[in-house]
């Protein structure tokens, strides 16, 4: 039942940030306003606006114009809810009522993250820009949450300095060409959110992941060596699959090392 309930919530909140990315990019407010069609401007109605669901309802169609709508809506949607679920069952007990406060503030945290990652993510994505005004503020929380659930100030600290200074090397070395600077500050958010040395396989993990789907794009056609890649979209993903179960994976690796 806790489970179904905030897969619900999920959806409605990636709703949300699929508004979110959508207004920031247009440089309006997402704290107000009727949603609209963005094609034919007709004010969407509750039935337009269950989230997941309308989609399929409408058949990924506006219901005025029939001007076709992205498929990015009900994937956000969907993977915010999934992520929500994941987070959930990492943290909290089988049974909820014997949860502790750290584990509730943890859990805060986590949802927090998550929800930025996934706007910086599609962000990313679609307009190949690092969205300042959410990684800077998600970079605050995290390390605010980090101090108050008990993380090492140095840790942190050390972690913000090497995963801003891992993408500041290369960024000056390049003169830019290598990589932009909204890769500094997702580097810094990294560090935040992760601690040390968590941030270390995270960086990692999202140079593993990017080097594996660039060259299954170029062997696919679908990319040349010379195109751009939003990189900041496998640093979201690696910093996620790194808060989740960066410990086992750590572990997991060094009892390689040892066998």
């Amino acid at each position: 039942m806790v489970i179904a309930l905030i897969f619900i919530f999920g959806l409605f909140l990636g709703s949300f940030l699929n508004v979110v990315v959508f207004r920031l990019h247009r440089q309006e407010t997402f704290v107000k306003g009727r949603s609209k069609c963005l094609f034919c401007q007709h004010r969407l109605t509750v039935r337009d606006l269950v989230p997941f669901f309308s989609y399929f309802y409408l058949k990924g169609k506006c219901r005025h114009c029939q001007h076709k709508f992205s498929v990015q809506y009900p994937l956000v949607e969907l993977f915010t809810a999934l992520g929500l679920v994941l987070v959930y069952t990492r943290v909290m007990p089988p049974d909820i009522y014997q949860a502790t406060y750290w584990q509730w503030l943890t859990l805060l945290n986590w949802w927090v993250a998550t929800s930025f990652l996934i706007i910086i993510f599609v962000f990313d994505w679609k307009y190949y820009l690092v969205a300042d005004a959410m990684v800077l503020p998600a970079t605050a929380i995290a390390f605010v949450f980090n101090i108050i659930l008990g993380g090492n100030i140095f840790k942190v600290l050390l972690a913000c300095l090497v995963g801003a200074g891992f993408f500041l090397m290369q960024f000056v070395v390049s003169k830019g060409r290598w990589i932009g600077g909204g890769d500094i500050r997702i580097g810094l958010l990294m560090g935040a959110l992760l601690g040390w040395p968590q941030v270390l396989l995270a960086l990692i993990l999202a140079y593993t992941l990017g080097s594996v789907i660039s060259i299954f794009l170029i062997l696919s056609k679908k990319k040349q060596w010379s195109d751009r890649v939003p990189f900041g979209t496998f640093l979201t993903v690696a910093t996620f699959v790194t808060l989740l179960y960066g410990p086992e994976i750590i572990k997991w690796y060094f009892s390689l090392l040892l066998f």
